[in-house]
């Protein structure tokens, strides 16, 4: 078992590499859509991906733990915990749109160390962490800085997201209300754009650990800063909302409008 940054990030690429394939092979071929307990769409293909990811992890590494969206935690109070998210953007997989993703963290003592955001469709893919200079499809890449607030580009997936919460609604409408213009959709595919210095800013709400954890290693390798809306650091079962940036200032300015400032 290797357990350097390099050694991790070479099975992070073989976990994306299985996860490709996978969804590759169900993406636009009318997958039957359920619907879980929470209304959130699942299909066949997310539940094959996170189980070939699994079993892969449990050869490879026995002693880390696992927490995957589709079938839950096991090891959690293991130093090292995989993250999983086998289909980000599951609507826009069952639509046919390119921008879905795959998303793998690696977090050590309860921190992600290592992010992987892997998109089939476009066969892009981004990687970084500790040790792990970010890179799409083995270029370097980094984030946009010196972008002031009235200039930046915010990327947020859907206004449904913040539809439930008026407060968290009115939060994210003040900072949109002070920046230089807003983008919607993309799920995962906006941090990599933001790890990428294509945008400025990314704003969301209503998301589960699996959704930020690996975007979060990534920004951060990137040069970025990415946390919860009051600035806390992202974990496991952290929060609901994050906020991330490539330009730290911008982070702070953002963290203080959200909360009212």
């Amino acid at each position: 078992m290797n357990e350097s940054p390099a050694g991790l990030a070479a099975f992070a690429h073989e976990l994306a590499d299985s996860a490709r394939a996978i969804a590759l092979r169900h993406w636009r071929r009318g997958l039957a859509v359920e619907r879980k307990a929470d209304d959130s769409p699942v299909t066949a293909a997310d539940r094959e991906i996170e189980a070939a990811l699994r079993a892969a992890i449990e050869a490879r590494f026995p002693d880390h733990g696992i927490a995957g969206e589709e079938f839950g935690r096991l090891r959690p109070d293991a130093r090292f915990v995989w993250s999983l998210d086998p289909i980000d953007g599951t609507r826009a997989f069952v639509s046919g749109s390119p921008l879905f993703g795959t998303l793998v963290a690696l977090l050590r003592d309860g921190a992600p160390v290592l992010g992987a955001i892997e998109v089939p469709a476009t066969g892009e893919r981004w990687i970084g962490g500790e040790g792990v200079p970010a890179a799409l499809n083995g270029r370097p890449v980094a984030v946009r800085k010196g972008r002031a607030l009235a200039d930046a580009i915010v990327g947020s997936t859907s206004p449904a997201m913040f539809a439930g919460d008026a407060a968290a609604a009115r939060a994210a409408d003040r900072l949109r209300a002070r920046a230089g213009s807003p983008v919607w959709g993309g799920d995962c595919y906006l941090y990599g754009l933001l790890a990428l210095g294509g945008i400025d800013l990314v704003v969301e709400c209503g998301l589960s650990d699996y959704d930020y954890l690996a975007p979060a290693a990534v920004v951060r390798a990137a040069g970025g800063a990415m946390t919860g809306w009051k600035g806390e650091p992202l974990g496991i079962g952290s929060t609901d909302r994050v906020v991330a940036a490539g330009d730290p200032a911008l982070h702070a300015e953002a963290v203080r409008l959200l909360n009212g400032g």
